[in-house]
């Protein structure tokens, strides 16, 4: 099975995107969108095998070998550094991460000002990478769930987040005060694997790029 492709792809809207763009250059993946709880899908015909994996995991999975290539957002791969071949935006899955606060601190604040802030963030690495660059000195408290809640609750003033409609936010009455950077989702690819099956990544990725280009 050394000419197989391996594909890791997480759950959800990635999921459903990429299918429906793979299916455009000829890849037909519809089975991953089936109520199986499978989590490893095979086509034999096209010598393709996808794995279902959480986001957090699509670049591990990529980096150690175990998958060719993966699907995952530009956030996880900030925030993880792999070491990875990123050759595509896949130009799906926008949204900015953002740093946010409380209308009523916002109002007389000036993030120039900052010195020593306190954040609540599921991207510790990003957060202090960011605000090192400015020059801040920065506590990093690290959440997993709903990131809005630490400043109703006094756990932060502040929160690094993604936002794609802001609703999130204004229901929880903050409002974002500075842009970290815009998200995409990226095709990224373990670099051995590109050496040893570099005919067929680069079909792939080609097809990919092509198809990308005409949309």
């Amino acid at each position: 099975m050394n000419d197989w492709i391996t594909i890791a792809i997480p759950k959800g809207r990635i999921l459903e995107e990429s299918v429906e763009l793979f299916g455009r250059i000829g890849i037909d993946c519809r089975e991953l969108l089936s109520d199986s709880r499978k989590l490893i899908f095979e086509n034999a015909e096209q010598r393709m095998r996808y794995m279902i994996v959480r986001a957090t995991d699509v670049p591990t999975y990529v980096e150690y070998g175990s998958a060719d290539l993966g699907i995952v957002g530009k956030d996880t791969l900030m925030e993880q550094g792999k070491d990875l071949y990123e050759p595509l935006d896949l130009k799906f899955g926008y949204c900015r991460m953002m740093v946010a606060e409380p209308v009523n601190l916002a109002k007389n604040d000036d993030p120039s000002g900052w010195s020593h802030i306190r954040i609540a963030t599921k991207y510790p690495h990003v957060a202090e990478t960011y605000f090192a660059s400015k020059g801040i000195q920065v506590e990093i408290i690290k959440l997993y769930g709903s990131i809005e809640l630490a400043p109703l609750v006094g756990l932060s003033e502040r929160i690094v987040d993604l936002v794609s409609t802001g609703e999130t936010l204004r229901q929880n009455g903050l409002v974002e005060v500075e842009s970290i950077a815009e998200i995409t989702t990226r095709l990224i690819v373990n670099r051995a694997s590109l050496k040893t099956k570099y005919q067929r990544i680069t079909e792939i990725i080609q097809g990919l790029e092509r198809e990308l280009q005409s949309a």
